[in-house]
């Protein structure tokens, strides 16, 4: 095969128009509550990778490390020439176990970050120069038609869904998007998902505040980008950041919460803070390896392996 030596992206990132509806209507909720992908521009990219150097948050080395591992062994179960579909590639630093693993792959990196991801992909296609590679830029959380050549459709699917995305969503969103990923990688498709599981509290909550402050920058880049992508008037020192564990649903919810009585005016429609109140920025929902299996039955899919770390705290599932 020749050598690819470009990595290309077709940008689907929605509109600022679009933007600006979710964030309206996230505004509205009660909580408020923003979608978690929001977080994800240039900057956001950025400080989630310093995140996950941090030394309290252990997920992304585990997940490289059970990757590494186990890669043959996954990839045993999965034909040669698949097409691997990353969903929130962000660095695209985890899949290139699988690339090796495989005979004969192509792949294609989705993410909301069209800058993170060009840099990301053009890094992987380096090492990877005979893989034919592709880059989507898309909110991959709504329904998605992917824009493939004749040959690339032929091949099986394998999707690659790391970090615990998966969490981001609530249960039952989780199940719907795990509905969508089954239509979207075919009847003969494979997914291999990462999943992060209950620990002890302090431990959670550590991970999501880490003591350097990329956390805290990370959700307060949030509103940094509401003003520099849609004009909006905030105040993004006028909010402190929270993660806490929350037990009972089995998640830890990270949120911006006001210092003071604060005002957002966005396309001429004014929110107000009250002293207190919190924005959700994003909710971590953790699953036991039982409970994850049953939300993978309950949209279609059937465990074919699981791997897990020496500590039993992440799992990385192979689902058919």
């Amino acid at each position: 095969m020749a050598e690819i030596e470009t990595f290309s992206i077709i940008d689907l990132h929605p509109t600022p128009a679009d933007m600006a509806a979710v964030v309206l209507r996230g505004l509205k909720q009660r909580p408020r509550q923003l979608p978690a992908w929001l977080l994800y521009d240039q900057q956001g990219s950025l400080l989630f990778d310093e995140i996950c150097k941090q030394p309290e948050y252990t997920l992304k080395r585990t997940e490289l490390e059970l990757l590494q591992k186990h890669a043959n062994s996954f990839c045993a179960q999965i034909p040669t020439n698949s097409l691997v579909l990353e969903f929130g590639a962000g660095s695209a630093e985890k899949v290139g176990p699988l690339l090796q693993a495989l005979s004969n792959p192509a792949y294609i990196a989705l993410d909301i970050s069209a800058r993170h991801l060009q840099e990301a992909g053009k890094r992987l296609q380096a090492k990877f120069a005979s893989v034919p590679m592709q880059g989507i830029c898309a909110d991959y959380s709504r329904a998605l038609e992917l824009p493939l050549s004749a040959e690339w459709s032929q091949r099986l699917r394998l999707g690659f869904f790391p970090g615990s995305s998966l969490g981001n969503f609530e249960p039952a969103e989780a199940s719907a998007f795990l509905m969508r990923l089954k239509q979207l990688l075919g009847p003969n498709g494979a997914l291999l998902i990462g999943i992060d599981q209950p620990r002890p509290q302090a431990q959670l909550e550590a991970a999501y505040n880490d003591a350097a402050g990329f956390s805290a920058a990370f959700a307060r880049n949030l509103l940094l980008r509401l003003q520099r992508d849609l004009n909006a008037e905030v105040d993004p020192w006028g909010f402190s950041y929270k993660a806490e564990w929350q037990s009972e649903q089995q998640r830890i919810a990270m949120a911006l919460v006001s210092n003071g009585e604060q005002r957002l005016q966005l396309l001429g429609q004014e929110v107000i803070f009250k002293p207190g109140e919190i924005l959700i920025t994003e909710y971590s929902y953790k699953y036991s390896p039982k409970a994850f299996q049953s939300l993978a039955a309950s949209a279609g899919w059937r465990s074919r392996q699981r791997h897990c770390d020496a500590a039993d705290s992440y799992s990385l599932h192979l689902l058919v």
